[in-house]
């Protein structure tokens, strides 16, 4: 009996250690199913795309205050799409008036536009960018084309994983798959603090040599797509198309009034406060969204 409850013993022990193993070995990446979605969340452990079956969004004719650089990401997918050379592009500038909507609008119309194109958008969060060459390995192979989307992406001083980026986008021994472009958006036009970059410049050696690095990574992007404050009058536009487009039906003047005392009240003008207002409107007014039509 003895012999047995050592056996037992040991038994147990083993199923333990072999769980605990279990536990600290991840489990194998599954295939991506790319049929499954139009967009997919990129999970760099471990190692996944998941699909995303509803994409939160605007329809492209609402971004009538951006209408260039619309027009300027429109034309860049639509050569991507066709197999044509295409840019990485960084959108950048002021809060809320449309950088990361433009990128998944210009993605749907694209798709909409011709039944043979099925670009798939790949969202990327920017605490995971040093995972971004082992996405681009599980996209290098596959049978379609991908929008690489990060969103609000930034470095600070001690931040070390830009150096991923840019080996991708440009410097790297296999570089960027022919069937993967960039888009990224930020509120800082070189991607770092104004402070930082002086503050290096001031204390260094060789000043130019300090930041040129870190500088030059905005430069991998060709495609560079300002996005400034708006006026009232583009203020207003979005919030009539906005009312327009959801059915809500209220004077021109009680419209202007109360669009302008919200903004007032927020201490701003952007497409972002316009749709707030609109949804506060909205509920007041009793009238549902139907956000399905965006």
């Amino acid at each position: 009996m003895s012999a047995q409850n050592d056996i037992a013993t040991l038994n147990a022990k083993l199923d333990s250690l072999i769980e605990l193993i279990s536990r600290a070995v991840p489990a194998p990446a599954r295939e991506t199913d790319w049929s499954a979605a139009d967009a997919f969340a990129w999970v760099p452990e471990p190692g996944e795309l998941h699909p995303v079956t509803k994409v939160n969004r605007v329809d492209i004719t609402l971004l009538c205050a951006v209408s260039h650089v619309r027009d300027l990401l429109l034309d860049n997918t639509r050569r991507f799409a066709r197999g044509l050379p295409a840019n990485n592009a960084l959108l950048w500038g002021a809060r809320g008036m449309g950088k990361s909507s433009l990128v998944k609008a210009a993605h749907a119309a694209v798709n909409r536009e011709n039944a043979n194109t099925d670009i798939k958008l790949v969202e990327i969060h920017r605490e995971d960018i040093e995972s971004l060459p082992k996405l681009m390995t599980r996209m290098r192979a596959a049978p379609y084309r991908f929008i690489v989307f990060c969103d609000d992406l930034s470095f600070d001083n001690d931040d070390t994983s830009y150096k991923s980026l840019k080996a991708v986008l440009e410097g790297g021994i296999e570089g960027r798959p022919d069937n993967v472009i960039f888009y990224a958006t930020s509120n800082r036009r070189h991607l770092l603090p104004r402070d930082m970059i002086e503050n290096e410049r001031s204390t260094a050696i060789n000043p130019a040599e300090a930041v040129e690095e870190k500088v030059s990574l905005s430069d991998r992007f060709g495609l560079w797509l300002g996005f400034h404050k708006c006026s009232q009058d583009d203020y207003l536009d979005m919030v009539r198309g906005y009312a327009a487009h959801f059915g809500i039906e209220t004077s021109e003047e009680d419209l202007r009034a109360q669009a302008l005392e919200w903004a007032t009240t927020r201490g701003s003008r952007s497409g972002r406060v316009a749709f707030q207002f609109i949804q506060d409107l909205a509920g007041r007014l009793g009238k549902p969204l139907c956000l399905d039509s965006m």
